[in-house]
């Protein structure tokens, strides 16, 4: 609709406004002159000023040419998860229905209609974010009102825009509502392995609570995969859960309530977190048996990590060995055997034998301390030298209960290159150790003790194809030898060199039963929604597809594809937040996807409160859906109340476009010139015949 043409005076002025204003000070003061000396022609003087003033000023008459600009009021549709609860749906669609009609109805009024769903990730609902888009795709002075269909849970409320009009919320849902959550705090992203954390376990009804929903209610806590454990808990009740994790990684701790009737969701009755287990220090004693080259290179290669707390046990002086020296002056301080092999031996981590051999300084009993230690669950690694086939030899001891080899007593001395067997190339813990190779391959070594399989899995060989790294499982317990004394020639970078370090901390991780590196081992990582699967197998064959199965029970096959020997992998996009179990054979893995608990769900039950500032604000109101379903529209003036019974207020904008401007000089320049002139023409002449006038009558007083 085009308005009416409009005329208004406006100034173009020729010099700048300040020296405008110079002028026209002047001039009073010249008129204020004028009139106190009593000037006959001080009208006309002033009549002068003006008209310079005004020419200089640049007046002319503006005729503006304008169309009327329809109001807008924005609607914000809520489509978020929490929001499509019960008939939430239903309730929404009928407002946004009725909405449409009312805006249909009124003059010059368009609706905007934005849809919003769930924020990326776990953000939640993001209100305010759609509401500052849809802000700023229009003309600030055009918005009449701003209408929320939505149940309140905004989880964006911090960047609440500024509003230039009534904002009003539709609050969906029912009174009758509750619904039950479980939530879990102070939950660590990391905690040490077998040291007790507490974390906050709280189940906590809201809305309107039944009678029937009782003070109880079963809490059921699952780790990994392991049998679920069920307990009867309060509610409204927080309690602290005492939790130890039993291996590294990712450990996943599931959280779930019984469901109850009539509640508005179960997806909020689930709770999980994933902690990670470090060990606080990696405890290794180190058994040397005498000084040689390649101990240095072990005490070294322990000690540059911070993490690990070292013991080395080492003969410096044999029994058998006679100089001739007193023994009351010698140096040596009495290493406490005992302590380390009967009343700590359970402390260490790793235990590891560097081409020890008897010689009557540690009793057979406290080698058996060491067998005993494995079988409960510790762990031994044995580098063998030329000893380990001599008559003092450990596998003479004890320790030959729990060895995988046997030696023949022959020993190798050439040099070779080590090699992964096939078996080694699909172990984890020599899996792709090519890849750490230096250019031409891995440096040799020039000593391998020839030995004897026995038990366990072979994964390195060394000349001949002699067993040169064996690993073996022992009751709770690992034990891993290493055929050789000169892996210390790849610490030392002899001929390139080799993975040294790398293979020492894969199998001293295996020794610690890290999931990772197990040799069954089915593991799922999240980013995002994409979860990747991985499976790691000694079998040369495909170990078959891995079943998922979904937080709302649906399962669904994955297929694996080879990646390398003994590593299978594949990745899903799963459609929504949650914890998924992964199941193959025997093997069970739980992984969670965003949030078991998303923010949509943690809190459900339909509330304005959060919202009430922003409605306060601009007048609005909290309209419930539920009471009298969506209200009509009325016009109200900017800064009144903008609601009432079956009402919500919108402010009429009147905004326009112009869409002509023509513009008039109120008077020719020439003709201010002419005014200005005739003015002070005739203010000289007035004051002229003034003057004249005065002398006459003074000559003839004087005659």
């Amino acid at each position: 609709m085009t308005l009416p043409v409009t005329g208004t005076l406006a100034f173009a002025p020729l010099v700048p406004w300040p020296a405008l204003w110079a002028l026209a000070a002047l001039a009073v003061l010249g008129l204020g002159l004028a009139l106190w000396r009593k000037l006959p022609g001080r009208a006309l003087r002033a009549l002068a000023l003006v008209a310079v003033v005004t020419a200089l000023a640049g007046p002319h008459i503006q005729h503006e040419e304008r169309r009327a600009l329809s109001d807008v009021i924005i609607l914000l549709v809520d489509e978020s998860a929490s929001n499509r609860l019960g008939d939430r749906s239903a309730q929404t669609e009928a407002a946004v229905a009725r909405i449409t009609a009312e805006v249909a109805a009124l003059p010059d009024t368009a609706l905007h209609v934005r849809r919003f769903g769930d924020g990326p990730g776990d953000s939640g609902t993001l209100a305010m974010t759609a509401l500052a888009e849809a802000l700023a795709s229009e003309p600030r002075d055009r918005i009449a009102a701003v209408i929320l269909i939505s149940d309140g849970r905004v989880h964006d409320l911090p960047l609440a825009p500024v509003l230039p009009a009534p904002f009003h919320l539709l609050l969906t849902g029912m009174p009758q509502d509750w619904d039950r959550r479980i939530m879990v705090s102070n939950a660590p992203a990391f905690a040490i392995i077998g040291e007790e954390f507490a974390l906050s376990l709280k189940v906590e009804d809201q809305g309107a609570i039944p009678a029937a929903a009782g003070a109880e209610t079963e809490l059921t806590i699952t780790v990994d995969a392991e049998p679920p454990q069920t307990w009867r808990v309060p509610v409204g009740v927080e309690l602290e859960l005492p939790v130890t994790l039993s291996h590294g990684g990712v450990n996943v701790l599931q959280f779930s309530v019984a469901d109850a009737a009539g509640e508005l969701t179960t997806r909020n009755n689930v709770a999980a977190v994933e902690v990670n287990g470090v060990r606080d220090r990696l405890r290794v004693l180190l058994v040397s048996g005498e000084p040689h080259a390649g101990e240095r290179v072990w005490r070294n290669l322990l000690k540059s990590d911070a993490s690990v707390d070292l013991v080395h046990f080492t003969i410096l002086r044999p029994p058998e060995k006679q100089d001739g020296v007193p023994v009351d002056e010698l140096s040596l301080i009495a290493f406490p055997t005992r302590e380390l092999f009967v009343e700590k031996i359970r402390d260490f981590d790793l235990i590891i034998f560097d081409r020890y051999r008897m010689r009557g300084i540690l009793p057979m009993s406290y080698l058996q301390n060491v067998v005993d230690y494995v079988r409960n669950g510790g762990t031994v690694l044995v580098t063998a030298g030329p000893e380990f086939g001599a008559v003092d030899s450990l596998y003479r001891s004890p320790l030959a209960q729990i060895l995988p080899v046997a030696p023949t007593a022959q020993v190798v001395e050439r040099g070779f290159t080590p090699r992964l067997t096939d078996l080694g190339r699909r172990h984890p813990v020599t899996a792709g150790l090519e890849a750490f190779a230096p250019p031409g391959g891995w440096g040799r070594w020039f000593r391998a003790v020839e030995v004897e399989k026995l038990s366990g899995e072979t994964v390195m060989e060394g000349p001949d194809g002699l067993p040169l790294l064996v690993l073996d499982r022992v009751d709770e317990g690992r034990v891993a030898v290493l055929a050789s004394d000169q892996s210390w020639l790849w610490g030392r970078g002899f001929e390139g060199g080799g993975p040294q370090l790398e293979l020492l901390r894969r199998l001293a991780h295996w020794m610690l039963k890290e999931p990772e590196l197990e040799e069954e081992a089915l593991t799922a990582t999240a980013r995002g929604q994409t979860v990747t699967v991985t499976r790691h197998t000694l079998a040369e064959d495909s170990p078959g597809p891995v079943r998922m199965t979904a937080p709302d029970g649906t399962q669904t096959t994955l297929v694996l594809t080879r990646r390398r020997p003994g590593l299978y992998q594949t990745t899903s996009e799963v459609p929504a937040p949650g914890l998924y179990r992964l199941d193959q054979g025997e093997l069970s893995v739980m992984v969670g996807v965003g949030s078991a608990s998303a923010k949509e769900f943690e809190a459900t039950v339909a509330s304005g409160e959060a919202l009430a500032p922003v409605v306060a604000a601009t007048r609005g109101a909290v309209v419930a859906l539920a009471d009298d379903g969506a209200p009509g529209l009325r016009a109200v003036r900017a800064g009144r109340v903008a609601h009432g019974r079956g009402w919500i207020g919108y402010t009429p904008r009147e905004a326009y476009q112009t869409v002509a401007l023509r513009q008039f000089a109120l008077l020719p320049s020439w003709a201010w010139l002419l005014l200005a002139g005739l003015a002070s023409v005739a203010a000289w002449l007035v004051e002229g015949r003034g003057r004249a006038a005065s002398g006459q009558a003074g000559d003839g007083r004087h005659g």
